[in-house]
């Protein structure tokens, strides 16, 4: 520890009060740095700390700006004394000081105030017989100050209620008095105060219950208080007056005496009641002082009760709405008021119960008789909450109860049901449902399992709750309508679901009321949303009983209010209709049909035994069915199959009449449920198909029409369905029945167009009645036998039926119609497959019909997405699909009618694709039939292939996805089925056997055609036009879509396979090789198998081995129409089909170019520019010019380059090529020719002439008239910009014979571009930017010549940048980058620009430079040029120009390691002189290499200049300049390794002089400053003989960024000098003391830190005599007044570690000071 010098003593109060100056900071860090330093010194000497503090405090907060901090580390200090410590005056004093700040102002609850109020608690837990006495005088009625001295007196007995209840008495003798003169505002100061004192008696009488605080004296001011409170102040008109008091009251009504209490219970337990009638939060204090209350009038050992029950009643009325607006939060929020409300309101009517047992019953059951919600829902819930509490005392009132909760079975509010719900669960579980009540309350609990989304109306009658008493319960609990809205049926849902299953599982004396009672819960309407769960109920019950299937079936036929088992059978059946219903619906009923078995016809047992654990399976897993679009359709069925399986299975005869019956009397169930009523129909249905009673059937059917609602689109197909089923046994009879409805329906066409304008409502329902008619005859013609459908289907069509019911408008209406004229078609085709084949008559007449409903005119267009027109659109194109397909044959108008209203569908955009999907598939099936029941012959069907697949065309090359793939599948579709039928002789559609359409193939091979040649049979392979289809399909093969590429592979080889079937003209052969194209085709097939495979094949070698096979696959003839054909596939829509095009096109010129004639090739070229014109992507237009340079070198390139040339002519007479989109294609043209050795020599030879007319810039730049030769930059004439162009063009193609002449003179051209980018970069800083950019132009097209990427990258970097610096590094990494890539040609460069050092022009001296001084780094196998550069460059390190000497310097630094040592002291005397040149950069630099080089420098070389450079560079290490800081440090820390032998203690020396300046920037602003002092200081730590330094410099805190790690660096660090460097330490503080007057604000506030340290931790009494009183001097006078925070929040740490640093001489010293201090205090 630090002590004082003797004889001397710190002016340690001086220190103090500028850390309490420095409270009052503007910044927060000085704030709060002064005040943890004086907490510090608080702890050690709190009385030097409250000296200073109260000495500043006098001029209260008007003259101090933070007094609440003042008065915290006064309150701080006070805590801190210690026992011995404590003087009365002293503390008297504090008191009076805050006392006095307190009655300043009339304000409350500040921050100060409240500091103040701290400070006085504090002085009260050692004196509080001062504390009190100095609050006690300005307890008086005339203090404005009174209620904040009554605060502090509530703070204090919070805080220290063992010191103040001994002293209550005299709180209360002072505080009664002037209690009836406390205003309204203060009135809840004292109530509070009065709360805390009574809290702290009930905690005093805890700790000491042998010890009462409460004497009679005090017991009087209680009373007196109480009553006081209770009279006036409960009765304020002012709301928190009112609460405080009542909050004051309840905690003191357990400290009055009994008979005061008695006495002020009339008064008192209004004032409470009071309250409620306001917000939640009152209602908490309310309640908890009601309860408080309850607990000290009825619990009390002293007596009996005060309160009699009927007292009581106003209360327990009064909390009943209470806990109507409080219960249902509670499950909502974390603890919130509500819940603790609703808690004390049943603690209340606990506390009561526990008194008034019965009576309490009886008030609660007449609350709920009174049905009067709020009351009614209080008082379930209070029911529900004490029966377990109670239920000893309320054993013998059950029926009373039971009785009671019947009464409110019909309630209405969700509230009340929810309640009530709640408590029937509780009394089961206490034994009270015994008896036919039982049953009931299971009825009432099934009711509301039924509840749903669509009784949210119920909610809305309970917002508001008007009461018989006359109180109202508006919307404050307005709140509860939204509680109980539709979230709260969902709740009210739950609680009966689970209350159920608890009754049915956990309660065995519940099973005689739920069996078999919940059977009959299941055939109700109004349960139908129960049924699952009384299904699990009756489950679970079965499994219980499931050793007595017997005596369940007697209890069942013993009561005749049970449903038969047919109707349950019917109900259960109809009800498994969704199989993804919510709670497992299906699941629980097939569950529910399994246990209840016994109780059916013996026989089905067995078999539902094995077909129901099935059907669970399939609904077991609701996610994939929900991925099943077809899962409801399948599900239905499966629920037919298993009814019908069931009927088959019992074979009775009467039962199933019974069951008929029952299926019949349900229909009344579902009149608002359209799929269970279309099941319904179905299920009737099946089972008439059964029955053979005619006349039974016939009455269903009747009843069936009847009761269907055939409006609803879903009614009317159930209802076709079930019709459908019954003519499969009754066809006479449903058709009769039929054409009953179609003879009455109503209205004639001319009818239905009057009703247009007259009915609205009958023509829907003429539409609705013909809709369900068409699909009566449709399912009825479909499920008829087919022997006997073919004279009706005739009838049908021939007598105009369907034009009867075809003007409908709705399109649910149409879809009915469609789906009936499908069915009449599949009825058809049906019979043809049973060998009864005849024609449709009027088949063009269906399909005219089927376009109509479609909804489209011919110019609608085929982007409306109507969910519904859709559907109609899909069902339509499936039935013209089905009527295409049968007899007689489309012709050319219908076919061609036809497509122009379907075709378009491929544009439909994905979505819906629960639709779109069906409808894509539907048309492509449509396209399929076309072509397969067209034709006459090999050659019409041929044409009509080709016709079909160009109207596809625009779909299969269209710019979306989707279109694309839609077009490829069609396309793939139809050549499958043309191969099918041209060249194999078997049924297109997969038919096996004999079938229509092979007798119409075979009958048109050998019958129609048995007299024409082959030819008219197949079609020829001319026919296919293979050239054209090729360029269609190629491009395809690279499409992006992978089913896509796919496809088109796929159409190749289907085009091919037919092709070389085919009859192959005369003129088509491939040469010798007869097996070529088959061995071809073969290769093809391969790569389509790999395809279907290894979807992760490499799409480009997958489509190479594809081109690959058509080349060799196509003819000649073919070969030509493809690449005459190829512009539109090479200006394809999307990228990589159009790079595949041009691949292709490349692949045909290269292996079948010899084969074009000269017409063919300038054909293809102008195809080709073409292309290239139209394509505006640089990467296509560059492949389609390699396909240029290929068909030039594989054929006639004069050919090929007067069509180029000719075009480039004339593009830059007529056109602006600079400002062509996509850039000028001719440029790139050039740039292809370059990349070919046998194109390029010609094109090279026209491009060196252009060259050599080029201007030379060096010449204009000598003349020195910038102005007048400006334009001689431009270059007009078109030819000579061509050649520029060209010339770019052939250096970045990398041509050979340009990329060697380059190479021979290398040397040259790169130093004239050094020179001259130099030059040009003078004009460019002078306004002329031309002259840089034409160089730049050509630079990068020198780069780009010899391959030196790199260097290009470096050019486009900054080439244009006029800044000094960017362009000579620009310069250096030029040469970096030659000198990496081509060492060879460094020595050339070097000496040409070694001699340019002697230019007269600054720049090109400079350029040069730049480029030697990165040169010489690579120069290490020249020997006699490195002299010379070496030479040259010391030669100008006195240039005139900076930058010169700087490049010069900076190359000086950086010769080869090998030489350095050669010439290290020639350049170490360099770097010496120019340290100290005049200009800060040179300095820098010279810095720098200083660093270069000292890392391969001999000692020798070093040793003499050691001094000298670390004297230099500690003048540098203070430079403003954070660059030179961190190398003049970092050089520093290098020479340490210099200094050995007799230059060790001189570097020493140096060393300890630096030290200092290291600490300090360690925590420099800039961050490379830290880490170069950091890398130093570890460097020269061996000099300083530290113990353990290395471990010092590995710490955390060492490497930290952070002020508090580097100040507990700083600790340690200068501990560690005060132990082994002590003689040092007085240089070391010289030097932090002069830091404080540095130019950084951080580094002074290092300094103040570093030098404060070594002082605290130092005990050389030398020193601190020296320094002690200096530095905190100068932190008082002068630190502490810093403009920076951060020096100012150092200072104060600092001070306090200088003060706490002190030994006790200076404390006794200060103490004798404070106390004399004191002593002269007036």
């Amino acid at each position: 520890m630090a002590a004082s010098s003797s004889g001397s003593s710190i002016p340690a109060p001086e220190g103090v009060q500028v850390l309490v100056s420095l409270l009052a900071d503007e910044s927060p860090i000085v704030r709060e740095s002064s005040m943890a330093s004086l907490k510090d010194i608080a702890a050690l000497n709190p009385l030097l700390v409250l000296d200073c503090c109260s000495s500043v405090s006098r001029g209260g907060r008007r003259r101090f700006g933070n007094t609440a901090g003042l008065f915290q580390v006064m309150a701080f200090g006070v805590r801190a004394l210690e026992k011995p410590e404590v003087d009365a005056l002293f503390m008297a004093k504090l008191a009076k000081i805050a006392t006095a700040e307190m009655i300043s102002s009339k304000e409350l609850n500040t921050d100060w105030q409240k500091a103040a109020a701290g400070l006085l608690v504090s002085i009260g837990s050692h004196l509080p017989d001062l504390m009190m006495e100095e609050i006690f005088v300005y307890l008086s009625g005339s203090s404005s100050a009174l209620p904040a001295m009554v605060q502090i007196l509530a703070d204090f007995s919070s805080a220290y209620a063992m010191q103040f209840i001994p002293r209550l008495k005299a709180v209360l003798s002072r505080v009664l008095p002037v209690l009836g003169n406390v205003r309204d505002v203060h009135r809840p100061i004292f109530a509070n105060a009065f709360k805390c004192w009574c809290q702290a008696t009930w905690q005093y009488n805890t700790e000491f219950q042998s010890d009462s605080a409460l004497d009679e004296d005090v017991m009087s001011f209680l009373n007196s208080a109480f009553e006081l409170l209770l009279r006036v102040w409960a009765t304020s008109k002012d709301l928190k007056v009112r609460i405080s008091t009542v909050e004051a009251l309840g905690q003191m009504v357990g400290l009055i005496t009994r008979a005061q209490l008695k006495e002020a219970l009339p008064r008192l337990v209004p004032a409470i009641l009071d309250l409620y009638k306001k917000e939640q939060d009152i209602a908490f204090v309310a309640t908890k002082s009601l309860h408080n209350l309850l607990n000290a009038s009825l619990l009390s050992d002293s007596g009996p009760p005060m309160l009699d029950f009927e007292d009581l009643t106003v209360i327990l009325s009064t909390l009943l709405p209470v806990v109507f607006i409080n219960n249902d939060n509670k499950e909502h929020s974390n603890f919130s008021v509500e819940l603790k409300t609703y808690n004390e309101v049943q603690h209340c009517f606990l506390t009561v119960g526990m008194v008034y047992p019965e009576e309490l019953f009886v008030f609660l059951l007449n609350k709920c008789r009174l049905k009067e919600d709020p009351l009614t829902f209080g008082a379930l819930c209070v029911l529900k909450h004490l029966l377990p509490r109670l239920s000893e005392a309320w054993h013998g009132k059950r029926p009373l109860l039971v009785d009671t909760v019947m009464l409110l079975l019909d309630e209405q509010s969700l509230a009340v049901q929810k309640a009530l719900s709640e408590l029937i669960v509780v009394m089961a579980s206490h034994c009270y449902l015994v008896g036919p009540p039982g049953e009931l309350f299971v009825e009432y609990l099934v009711r509301h399992c039924a509840l749903s989304d669509q009784e949210k109306d119920h909610a809305e009658s309970s917002k508001e709750f008007p009461m018989s008493s006359g109180n109202y319960y508006p919307s404050a609990h307005r709140r509860f309508g939204v509680i109980f809205g539709a979230a709260s049926l969902a709740e009210l849902r739950s609680i009966c679901e689970k209350g159920l299953l608890l009754l049915t599982i956990t309660i065995p004396e519940m099973e005689h009321s739920l069996w078999p009672f919940l059977l009959k819960m299941i055939i109700p309407r109004a349960y139908t949303g129960a049924v699952a769960t009384v299904c699990r109920c009756i489950s679970e019950l079965c499994r219980h009983r499931s050793s007595s299937s017997s005596m369940m079936l007697a209890e069942c036929r013993a009561r005749t209010d049970i449903p038969i088992p047919e109707e349950l059978f019917a109900r259960l059946v109809v009800l498994l209709h969704n199989p993804l219903a919510s709670d497992q619906l299906a699941t629980q009923i097939l569950t529910v049909l399994y246990y209840l078995a016994p109780i059916f016809p013996r026989n089905i047992g067995l078999f539902w035994q094995d077909e129901i654990p099935k059907m669970k399976a399939y609904v077991s897993d609701a996610e994939d069915l929900k991925q099943d679009l077809s899962c409801q359709e399948t599900w239905d069925d499966m629920i037919i199959n298993f009814l019908a399986e069931s009927l088959d299975v019992i074979q009775d005869p009467d039962w199933i009449i019974s069951l008929g019956n029952a299926f019949a009397e349900q229909y009344e169930l579902y009149v608002s449920d359209e799929e269970h009523s279309a099941l319904l129909h179905r299920c009737l249905g099946m089972l008439l198909q059964k029955v053979d009673n005619r006349i039974y059937v016939r009455h269903k059917i009747d009843l069936m029409y009847k009761v269907a609602n055939i409006a609803v689109p879903t009614h009317r197909l159930g209802l076709a369905k079930g019709m459908g089923l019954v003519a499969a046994s009754h066809l006479d009879t449903v058709l009769e029945k039929l054409k009953e409805i179609l003879d009455t329906a109503g209205q004639s066409f001319f009818q239905r167009f009057f009703s247009l304008f007259s009915d609205k409502a009958r023509l829907e329902d003429s539409d609705d009645i013909h809709a369900a008619l068409a699909l009566m005859y449709g399912y009825a013609a479909r499920y008829a036998p087919p022997s006997v459908i073919e004279a009706r289907i005739d009838a049908l069509v021939g007598t105009n039926m369907l034009s009867r019911l075809l003007h409908v408008g709705h399109p649910k209406a149409k879809q009915a119609l469609i789906t009936a004229i499908d069915l009449l078609g599949r009825a058809v085709i049906s019979a043809g497959e049973t060998g009864g084949s005849f024609p449709l008559k009027k088949r063009d007449v269906l399909l005219d019909y089927i376009v109509t409903l479609m909804g489209h005119d011919d110019d609608d267009g085929f982007t409306d997405s109507n969910f519904e027109l859709l559907r109609t659109q899909a069902l339509a194109l499936s039935a013209c699909t089905t009527l295409v397909s049968v007899e007689p044959k489309l012709t050319v108008e219908t076919r061609n009618y036809v497509l122009k209203a379907t075709l378009g569908f491929f544009t439909l955009p994905n979505e819906p694709s629960e639709v779109v999907n069906p409808l894509i598939d539907n048309l492509i099936a449509l396209l399929c039939t076309i072509l397969l029941t067209s034709g006459e012959d090999g050659r019409s069907r041929a044409e009509q292939l080709l016709h079909i697949l160009r109207q596809l065309d625009q779909y299969v090359s269209a710019s979306v996805d989707y279109q694309r793939k839609r077009g490829c599948l069609a396309a793939h579709e139809m050549l499958v089925k043309f191969r099918m039928l041209c060249v194999k002789v078997h049924c297109a559609f997969g038919c096996h056997g004999s079938c229509i359409h092979i007798n119409n193939v075979n009958r048109n091979l050998h019958g129609n055609m048995s007299n024409l040649p082959t030819a008219f049979v197949l079609p020829s392979r001319d026919a296919l036009a293979l050239g054209e289809r090729v360029m269609m399909y190629l491009p395809r093969c690279a499409d992006t879509n992978s089913e896509v590429r796919k496809l088109c592979a796929q159409i190749l080889d289907l085009f091919f396979s037919i092709s070389l079937s085919l009859p192959r003209p005369a003129n088509s052969a491939h040469g010798s090789d007869v097996e070529l194209p088959y061995r071809a085709l073969s290769s093809l097939e391969d790569v389509i198998a790999i395809l279907r495979s290894d979807a992760s094949i490499d799409p480009s070698e997958v489509f190479n081995r594809v081109v690959s096979s058509v080349c060799t696959l196509l003819t000649r003839n073919e070969l030509v129409a493809a690449l005459h054909g190829c512009t539109s596939a090479l200006c394809d829509k999307i990228k990589q089909s159009a790079e595949g095009a041009i691949q292709g096109v490349i692949q045909f010129v290269v292996m079948r170019g010899s084969e074009l004639s000269e017409f063919d090739v300038s054909r293809t070229t102008q195809s080709l520019l073409s292309g290239v014109a139209h394509v505006t992507e640089k990467y296509l237009r560059q492949e389609i010019l390699n396909a240029i340079s290929a068909l030039a070198e594989s054929t006639s390139s004069k050919i090929v380059f007067n069509e180029v040339l000719a075009i480039a002519a004339r593009d830059i007479v007529t056109k602006d090529i600079s400002r062509l989109r996509g850039g000028w294609p001719m440029q790139d043209a050039f740039s292809a020719f370059s990349q070919h050795v046998a194109l390029s020599l010609v094109f090279l030879e026209h491009v060196i002439s252009v060259l050599n007319q080029a201007p030379v810039l060096k010449d204009i730049l000598e003349k020195g008239d910038i102005s007048t030769n400006n334009n001689a930059f431009r270059i007009e004439d078109d030819i000579l910009q061509a050649a520029i162009f060209a010339l770019t063009a052939f250096f970045r193609g990398g041509g050979k014979i340009g990329k060697k002449a380059v190479e021979q003179t290398y040397a040259p051209v790169l130093a004239t571009l050094t020179l001259q980018l130099g030059s040009c970069h003078g004009l460019a800083s002078s306004g002329q930017s031309e002259p840089l950019r034409a160089l730049l132009v050509a630079f990068q097209a020198f780069c780009e010549c010899v391959g030196d990427l790199e260097m290009g990258k470096i050019l486009a970097r900054d080439s244009e940048q006029s800044d000094n610096e960017k362009w000579i590094t620009l310069i250096g990494d030029v040469a970096g980058s030659i000198s990496i890539k081509r060492p060879k040609e460094v020595p050339s460069i070097c000496l040409m620009l070694t001699k340019s050092l002697d230019q007269p022009q600054r720049f090109q001296r400079e350029a040069a430079a730049a480029a030697l001084s990165e040169f010489i780094r690579y120069s290490d196998g020249f020997d006699s040029l490195l002299e010379k550069m070496i030479e040259a460059l010391c030669r100008h390190v006195s240039d005139e120009s900076a930058t010169v000497r700087c490049l010069c310097l900076k190359g000086l630094g950086q010769i080869p390691s090998i030489h350095v040592n050669k010439y290290t002291a020639q350049v170490l005397g360099v770097i010496l002189v120019l340290l100290e040149d005049s200009e800060g950069i040179v300095q820098l630099t010279a810095v720098s290499s200083l660093l270069t080089v000292l890392e391969s420098s001999p000692s020798a070389a070093v040793e003499p200049i050691l001094i000298n450079l670390s004297v230099r560079l500690r003048n540098l290490q203070v430079s403003m300049d954070m660059k030179m800081r961190t190398s003049a440090f970092a050089a520093f820390g290098a020479l340490g390794a210099f200094a050995v032998g007799a230059q060790r203690e001189a570097f020493l020396e140096q060393v300890h002089a630096v030290v200092p300046r290291l600490v300090l920037h360690l925590h420099d602003d800039d961050v490379t400053v830290r880490q170069a002092c950091r890398t130093t200081f570890k460097q020269i730590a061996s000099f300083m003989d530290l113990e353990g330094n290395f471990d010092l410099f590995s710490t955390h805190y060492f490497n930290s960024n952070h002020r508090s790690d580097y100040e507990d660096f700083v600790r340690e660090l200068t501990r560690r000098f005060s132990l082994h460097l002590a003689p040092r330490v007085d240089a070391y503080l010289g030097a932090a003391i002069q830091a404080f007057d540095a130019p950084w604000p951080i580094i002074q506030a290092n300094a103040v830190y570093f030098s404060c340290s070594m002082l605290s931790q130092s005990d050389d009494q030398r020193i601190l005599s020296l320094y002690y009183t200096q530095v905190f001097g100068l932190l008082v006078s002068r630190m502490s007044r810093s403009s920076d925070a951060t020096v100012r929040a150092t200072c104060s740490s600092a001070l306090g570690m200088l003060l706490k640093s002190t030994n006790s001489l200076i404390w006794s010293d200060r103490l004798d000071r404070g106390d004399s201090s004191r002593k002269l205090a007036p």
